[in-house]
Order: structure tokens, then C-alpha cells, then sequence
């Protein structure tokens, strides 16, 4: 029996990087797909294969699909990773920029998942993994257009897996608390950079000195890379997976705690 193929969007780096190797070893035939496909050599020089990817470019999209069914027939699972956090203040955020962290957070993980499903459909299995976060769940200041992407992938998600059940396919969220990626930092970045200066620069520099403070604190990737992978390939997978720093204790205070108390035990780690 030929190899089940997996697709991984946002391969370059942090949790995509590693579950393509997790997968890798788990005997799938793993596509890394991303912009920078030069940081995707290590999957290359490790028998994996890469394709270039832009999310926000329908054509990029569409070659990447079919460029791996005609190389071998099938998709059994995607794994859409590639996202990022546009950080800074409602006020101050361009609202080109606001469209694009949905262009890439949502509409192109769902323009990616509309091509792979027909495929899935007709051999009746496949697995869908939407890493979304504990961000999708609750909220943290500055970080209004990326929690609306994951608050949004979130019943996205949901609707998708009643909708699919049907024909054999599976869609799980996995749900990363705070993760030794990229992802902090340029989303600090992003925060200075929108909202260092101005009317809410107090604020914005307390946040990014607390992020900073907790670097240390955070999970490895390989932890989420593996648990990206069990989501893709065990035989009954749960519907959500929720890992890393503070993820189910954050997102248990914010299912228990009123709104007003939840806000001032956010603030109070700011200060």
C-alpha cells in the first residue's frame, strides 16, 4: 500500500517544521509547503518534499493542490499551520493590514481546504488539523484581529467537521499555549511597531516587557510538533488537543471567570 500523503502549510518553521519531521517518521509522504521555501531544506535533505506557498494568492494555492495530486493521486491529510499574530491596538492597526491576518489566518486555510476536500471526499477518508490556539478561546490586549481569526477558526472548524463526517473525513483543532516559536516576536514587533508611540504606548511597552519575561517559561515546539502529529494520525483523534504554556489554565479561568474579573487577572500580569 502506497504511503498516505500529508500536506503541511507553514513548514519553514516552529510547529509546522516539526511535524512534517514527525511525520516523517511516522512513514508519511509529507509536502512542506511555504513562502520561504529556502528554510525548507532540511526537509528536502531528509527525503521530504517542498512546494512554494502564498496564502494570500489563489493561484499559489491552487498549483501547490495540484501539483501533489499529480504526483501522487491522493491527499490523506492537511495540516493547516501557516499563520501569524498582528499585534497593536484596534485604533492604530491599518485595516489593510487587519485583512490581511484574516486573508491568511482564515481565508487562505479555507481556500486551501476546499481544493484538498473533493479529493478526500471521493476516497472517503482524509484528516483536516487547524492549529488554531488558546488565542481562539480567549484574549490578550493588543490582539484583537488575531484572536478574531481564531475565535473565527474555531466554529469554522466545528461547522466543518459536522458537514464532512459524512464522507469519512475527520477535522481536529489543535489548540498551542505559549510556544518557543517565532510567533512572539513578531508579534512584539508588530506592537511596537503599530502601537509603541501614541496614545497607547504606556500600555503596549508593559505587554512586550511581559512577554518578554516569560520567554523562558515557554514549551518546546517539538512537544506541539508531535502533538500536531498524533492529532494527523491517530486512528480516532479528539476533536480538540490543547498544549503548551498556560493554555488550559488560561482557558479554564476564561470558561469560569465573568468577563470583568477575567480582564483584571489578564492586566494584573502586566503591570
Amino acid at each position: 500500500m502506497s504511503k498516505k500523503v500529508a500536506i503541511i502549510t507553514g513548514a519553514s518553521s516552529g510547529m509546522g517544521k516539526s511535524a512534517a519531521f514527525n511525520l516523517h517518521e511516522k512513514g508519511y509522504k509529507v509536502y512542506g509547503m511555504a513562502r520561504r521555501t529556502e528554510k525548507m531544506a532540511a526537509l528536502i535533505e531528509n527525503g521530504m518534499e517542498i512546494l512554494p506557498l502564498d496564502l494570500t494568492i489563489d493561484e499559489s494555492i491552487v498549483k501547490a493542490v495540484d501539483t501533489v495530486l499529480e504526483k501522487e493521486g491522493r491527499i490523506d491529510v492537511l495540516i493547516n499551520n501557516a499563520g501569524y499574530g498582528s499585534y497593536g491596538s484596534v485604533e492604530e492597526v491599518p485595516i489593510e493590514e487587519a485583512k490581511r491576518q484574516f486573508e491568511v489566518n482564515i481565508f487562505g486555510l479555507s481556500r486551501i481546504t476546499q481544493l484538498v476536500l473533493p479529493t478526500m471526499r471521493k476516497q472517503k477518508s482524509g484528516r483536516i488539523v487547524n492549529i488554531s490556539s488558546m488565542g481562539g478561546k480567549m484574549y490578550t490586549p493588543f490582539g484583537a484581529w488575531y484572536h478574531a481569526t481564531k475565535f473565527a477558526l474555531e466554529g469554522w472548524s466545528d461547522c466543518l467537521r459536522i458537514e464532512v463526517k459524512q464522507f469519512g473525513i475527520d477535522v481536529v483543532i489543535v489548540e498551542p499555549g505559549g510556544i518557543q516559536t517565532e510567533w512572539g516576536e513578531i508579534a512584539m514587533e508588530n506592537l511596537n511597531k503599530i502601537s509603541g508611540n501614541g496614545p497607547y504606548a504606556n500600555l503596549a511597552k508593559k505587554v512586550i516587557t511581559s512577554s518578554n519575561k516569560n520567554k523562558s517559561k515557554l514549551t518546546p515546539v517539538d512537544v506541539l510538533g508531535k502533538e500536531i502529529a498524533k492529532a494527523a494520525s491517530v486512528k480516532k483523534p479528539k476533536t480538540r488537543y490543547l498544549k503548551g504554556y498556560l493554555a488550559k489554565p488560561l482557558v479554564g479561568m476564561r470558561k469560569w471567570l465573568s468577563d470583568r474579573t477575567f480582564d483584571k487577572m489578564l492586566m494584573s500580569q502586566v503591570k
